[in-house]
């Protein structure tokens, strides 16, 4: 029998930050020269290439493991999960807990300790560890659950996804419109049917990809220089997934033994509309066949990049009918995968 996600939550932070509030802002090349266009212009092309409206941002006295810690409860309480049976705990992020105002990262303790700590666990032998693995940490935190109960050592585990990217962003670089905040959770156990899932792949480029994402100074010349913030490389980025996503998935369909017109949705990391919809549509043409309508969910457009957090909160939306347009049914075969910092890719294919 396959091992099953048999609870999901998440936590969508209250403040939302629309792009126009980012028409007072000044942006720099990473050549440190103030842009050219109009910020209304920018927008504009912002918007048409990534497809967000509105991003949110978290409350000035929460951090990723506080958030983390909410969307763990919220999964544990949909799994109707006595948290004492809990074996493991995987949180899945890539800058720690960072306060409002600083730029400094605190992972001590991890923020999987944090979490058992705020849930009150008291079992030892709930083992509390953190992921790092850039945007697709959570889908790889629910493959090593898996592995850890096909191997007999855990029979469930609570896998976390969270992040304050709003925190780690140089504001006078246009990227910084791109990144959220979010936290995503689930509780991953033995099914008793067929249903769960069915196979995975999970990838690592490093010979020339591994710094396509980075750390790095303010664009903006007056800026001090020994504060970073994060960077990245998008037209290497876009050109590395649409290559490497779309095989990585077929990969983990095709070990799956289902067929691609057997695949109802296919949830992707939500980076970049346009390069999501182009990963998809690569997809589907391995396979010679065209990419079917309404298969590819959006959150990206009002909740903007959360990083780990985008597939978990996604998967949560829909099961929660709180995606319009969208649902999963019993029985239903979907696809879930990342492409992140690393660079690192994973595909999991999943029968609901």
């Amino acid at each position: 029998m396959p091992n099953l996600i048999s609870g999901t939550g998440s936590f969508i932070p209250s403040i939302v930050k629309a792009n126009e509030d980012f028409l007072t802002q000044d942006f720099y090349s990473e050549k440190k020269v103030k842009l050219p266009h109009s910020n209304e212009i920018i927008i504009k092309k912002f918007k048409a290439i990534t497809g967000i409206e509105e991003r949110r941002y978290l409350k000035d006295d929460l951090m990723s493991s506080d958030i983390a810690t909410q969307a763990a409860i919220n999964a544990i309480n949909d799994a109707n999960t006595n948290i004492e049976e809990i074996d493991y705990i995987i949180v899945g992020h890539n800058f720690g807990n960072v306060r409002a105002g600083e730029t400094q990262s605190d992972f001590l303790p991890s923020l999987a300790s944090r979490v058992k700590h705020d849930l009150k666990i008291n079992n030892p032998n709930c083992v509390a560890y953190d992921l790092i693995f850039g945007c697709p940490g959570w889908v790889e935190g629910v493959i090593q659950a898996n592995a850890f109960i096909n191997a007999g050592i855990a029979k469930k585990c609570l896998v976390i996804g969270t992040e304050t990217l709003s925190r780690v962003v140089d504001p006078f670089d246009r990227d910084s419109m791109i990144y959220s905040d979010g936290a995503g959770a689930c509780i991953v156990e033995k099914s008793d049917d067929s249903s769960g899932i069915l196979s995975h792949a999970s990838q690592s480029y490093t010979v020339d990809e591994a710094y396509y994402l980075f750390f790095d100074n303010s664009y903006n010349p007056e800026k001090r220089e020994d504060t970073r913030f994060i960077k990245m490389h998008g037209r290497k980025i876009y050109e590395f997934a649409l290559t490497n996503v779309p095989a990585a998935m077929k990969a983990a369909l095709d070990k799956s033994g289902v067929s691609i017109h057997d695949v109802k949705k296919v949830l992707l990391h939500q980076a970049n509309e346009k390069m999501d919809e182009a990963i998809i549509a690569r997809f589907y043409e391995l396979y010679n066949t065209d990419m079917p309508k309404d298969i590819m969910p959006m959150s990206i457009h009002k909740l903007g990049n959360s990083s780990v957090a985008t597939v978990p909160t996604l998967l949560d939306l829909i099961l929660k009918n709180k995606l319009e347009g969208h649902e999963i049914q019993k029985g239903d075969i979907f696809l879930m995968a990342s492409v992140g910092a690393g660079m690192n890719i994973n595909a999991i294919v999943y029968k609901y």
